[in-house]
């Protein structure tokens, strides 16, 4: 998948109407960055707004072998650029149901205390895909309430550990614990066999860029009838819109 499509799925699900200040939030993580230990951790300040990492740790060159000031540099465009291909619709799809999990089921005033994990294979210095859990908690939130600036705890696993992609949304209760208040796992592929023959047809020329018109008479149908098929379609994947799944799929093609 092209760089401008995965950015423009990932600013659909992040998408604010201000930027908030992270002066106060960075000088705090760079404090206490300088007397953690080397580990198998690092973490980042990540600006969903700007696609920027705000902050790297020292620990993401000792944990990845790879150059920070690349990161840095280059953002988050770099960083998706090493996510597993095959990880990289049930990332984005993850993302898209926890942001949304949020904003319908966590009230505004408790989001501060929420905190969202998940996994995907990410590509090392030695082009090994090791396992990274990604833990983020939101650090400022816009004007409606989206969290959108987050502190970033990775830990890496060996790659030979075989790990199903999934995603969580915890929110501290009234004894300073978390409980888990959403969890689903995305190992099964997108399109799975509850997708009939003729909606994979549909699907596939959706990838191929042709107009609900085109589809219709290149099936043999009516344009009202592929409508019909790409509702069902979305329902069944629960995406929630054509332009996220062709993004999806052309990211993994091998899918459809």
């Amino acid at each position: 998948m092209k760089y401008y499509q995965i950015k423009d799925l990932y600013t659909s699900i992040f998408k604010s109407y201000e930027k908030p200040s992270l002066e106060t939030h960075i000088k705090k993580i760079m404090d206490l960055d300088s007397y953690l230990p080397y580990s198998s951790t690092f973490f980042c300040i990540t600006n969903t707004q700007s696609l920027e990492f705000e902050y790297i740790s020292k620990n993401f060159k000792a944990c990845l072998g790879l150059d920070s000031n690349e990161l840095k540099t280059q953002g988050m465009r770099y960083f998706w650029s090493r996510i597993h291909p095959s990880d990289l619709e049930k990332w984005l799809k993850a993302l898209n149901e926890l942001m949304t999990f949020t904003l319908g089921n966590i009230n505004e005033e408790d989001r501060y205390k929420a905190n969202y994990t998940w996994n995907y294979r990410f590509k090392n210095a030695e082009n090994v895909y090791v396992n990274l859990i990604q833990n983020t908690t939101p650090l400022a939130f816009d004007s409606q309430g989206k969290p959108i600036i987050g502190l970033a705890h990775y830990t890496v696993l060996h790659s030979k550990i075989k790990m199903d992609i999934t995603a969580s949304a915890k929110l501290l209760n009234n004894q300073n614990e978390y409980e888990t208040l959403y969890f689903n796992n995305y190992g099964k592929k997108l399109l799975s066999e509850g997708i009939s023959n003729r909606e994979r047809d549909v699907i596939r020329l959706l990838v191929l860029d042709f107009s609900s018109k085109e589809i219709s008479q290149k099936l043999n149908i009516s344009p009202h009838t592929v409508d019909t098929h790409r509702r069902n379609i979305l329902k069944k994947l629960n995406i929630s819109s054509t332009g996220e799944l062709i993004g999806m799929l052309k990211m993994n093609q091998y899918l459809i």
